[in-house]
């Protein structure tokens, strides 16, 4: 592995044409982040990379909820997921919020001092708790935590664990400088629904996110990622369905629970770790599976699988815990 990306070789960004262009055009603009790599590790399939980036941009960026407060939550669905490099990317954007003693915070593992925002921290970690915000916020914050339970899933899935070359975002400096560079584009006001024609699938907007665009890039990324469902056999697929279906949205895969062979189910064995325990995904693993015709575009596909599994189960008890079916 040479830099951030573990398994992968994406193409320059400067070589993208049409939507995956049209993404890094608006992650420029919109993010502040030049060709993040969280968003190139999807590029080898643009309905991936589309629908995450437009359920990223339009519950975390965009909309009238407080983005610090969306920042917390975030924060507490990454350190929930054990997911270092979001954990880090929060801190920085809380810098760029101007919340550098809530960003410090919240990177030592530590409880805010604010009540709210100490429940929106375990709300983060725990979603099947009742929402520490007002109903017509939740299609932004139900949104940005689900976005970030399929983003931590891909980073730590995909991605090395360091943020910037050389790991430099351990230094406190560091991260404040690099928040303070993107402070005029956190808070400038966008304006809703702009990603969604970049949009390559469609799919049906959960009950949480009513008529909103949130909505419907959920539904996008969905479709998009269940498509990776094709890869497996229906007994392997059925398998990470039934064992994320009886996961209780928090719990860490125990090490000692039973795992698919890796000689015989690689597929499921992936697809089973990208959904539980993303972090515990080994070189082995991927070269077990990863034999021709696999490629790039497959293994973004199966760990995404995996991974919108876990989000719909998440977003499944965080439903129950409204009193609603979940859409």
């Amino acid at each position: 592995m040479t830099g951030p990306f573990r398994y992968t070789s994406p193409e320059p960004p400067k070589s993208a044409t049409g939507a995956v262009a049209d993404v890094y055009a608006q992650l420029a603009t919109d993010f502040g982040i030049k060709d993040a790599t969280t968003f190139v590790v999807l590029s080898a399939s643009p309905p991936l990379l589309t629908a995450t980036w437009a359920l990223m941009r339009e519950s975390l960026l965009a909309g009238r909820a407080s983005r610090t407060g969306k920042e917390v939550v975030a924060a507490g669905v990454s350190l929930a997921n054990r997911c270092p490099f979001c954990v880090t990317a929060h801190s920085v954007l809380l810098h760029a919020t101007g919340d550098h003693r809530l960003a410090e915070t919240l990177l030592r593992g530590e409880e805010p001092e604010d009540p709210g925002e100490r429940r929106l921290l375990a709300w983060g970690k725990d979603m099947s708790t009742p929402r520490p915000f007002a109903a017509q916020e939740t299609a932004e914050y139900a949104g940005t935590a689900l976005a970030f339970h399929f983003i931590n899933r891909v980073v730590s899935s995909l991605l090395s664990e360091q943020m910037l070359p050389g790991g430099l975002e351990k230094y406190r400096l560091v991260r404040s400088a690099a928040g303070r560079s993107l402070a005029a584009t956190v808070r400038r006001e966008l304006r809703p629904g702009a990603s969604l024609p970049l949009l390559e699938t469609a799919g049906e907007a959960p009950a949480w996110a009513a008529d909103s665009p949130v909505g419907t890039a959920y539904g996008a990324l969905r479709t998009a990622a269940f498509q990776g469902a094709e890869l497996l056999s229906g007994e392997d697929a059925a398998l990470v369905r039934e064992s994320v279906a009886g996961w209780d949205g928090v719990t860490p895969l125990p090490l000692a629970a039973p795992l698919p062979e890796r000689t015989g189910r690689p597929g499921a064995r992936l697809a089973l770790l990208a959904a539980r325990a993303p972090y515990r995904i080994t070189d082995e693993d991927v070269v077990a599976w990863r034999v021709p015709p696999f490629t790039d575009h497959c293994l973004v596909q199966l760990v995404a699988f995996g991974a919108m599994c876990a989000v719909e189960r998440v977003s499944a008890l965080m439903g129950a815990a409204a009193g609603h079916r979940p859409g």
